[in-house]
């Protein structure tokens, strides 16, 4: 049987996965919820047992902030005195059953530390979260239209312009109460 040279083998996408979750200080469930991809899968590719389809491999890429070639190459690029990413390059985490979408504005690198979205939400949409670790505080800055926050059992609208501080380490909510679509910027910061 003939040898394979090193330019005729696949890359050995599992161990790159791995350097650079590890390098951004990432645990498989932060990139598994990023990536929208399951934590056994990503476990599977980094001990090399599954190779990703091109949809994950992209889901991968995007959610740390790399391009795929890099990924696929192990390669690292040169750090960019500016990079700017696309909408379509945007990791975005749907909630079409619940009238929300969030898209992920913040580095992966900083999840679990400081986090930032745009959340937008359909008339009557809500985003309903269960309590985050203790001392977590969220941010929310409505850019337009109404929206009306509940935390700990507490609610309060908030106009455009202005910005909600509350505790996240408590039962919490976000709900359109108005007719138009509502768009706001989101902060989470874990303490």
């Amino acid at each position: 049987m003939k040898k394979l040279s090193a330019s005729q083998t696949p890359p050995e996408v599992g161990a790159t996965l791995q350097k650079m979750r590890l390098s951004r200080g990432l645990t498989l469930e932060d990139l598994s919820r990023a990536a929208g991809v399951s934590k056994s899968m990503l476990s599977q590719i980094e001990r090399e047992k599954a190779n990703p389809t091109i949809a994950v491999a992209w889901r991968l890429a995007n959610a740390l902030g790399i391009g795929i070639e890099e990924l696929l190459t192990g390669a690292t690029q040169k750090v960019e005195a500016i990079h700017i990413l696309e909408p379509h390059e945007t990791p975005t985490l749907p909630g079409n059953h619940a009238g929300y979408v969030l898209r992920i504005l913040g580095p992966m690198e900083l999840a679990g530390k400081y986090e930032w979205y745009e959340l937008t939400l359909a008339p009557q949409g809500e985003l309903v979260s269960q309590p985050h670790d203790p001392g977590t505080m969220e941010y929310l800055t409505l850019l337009h239209g109404t929206l009306e926050v509940e935390a700990d059992g507490v609610k309060k609208k908030l106009k455009a312009g202005g910005t909600a501080r509350y505790l996240a380490d408590k039962n919490h909510a976000i709900r359109n109460v108005g007719k138009t679509e509502s768009k706001a910027l989101l902060i989470v910061i874990h303490r």
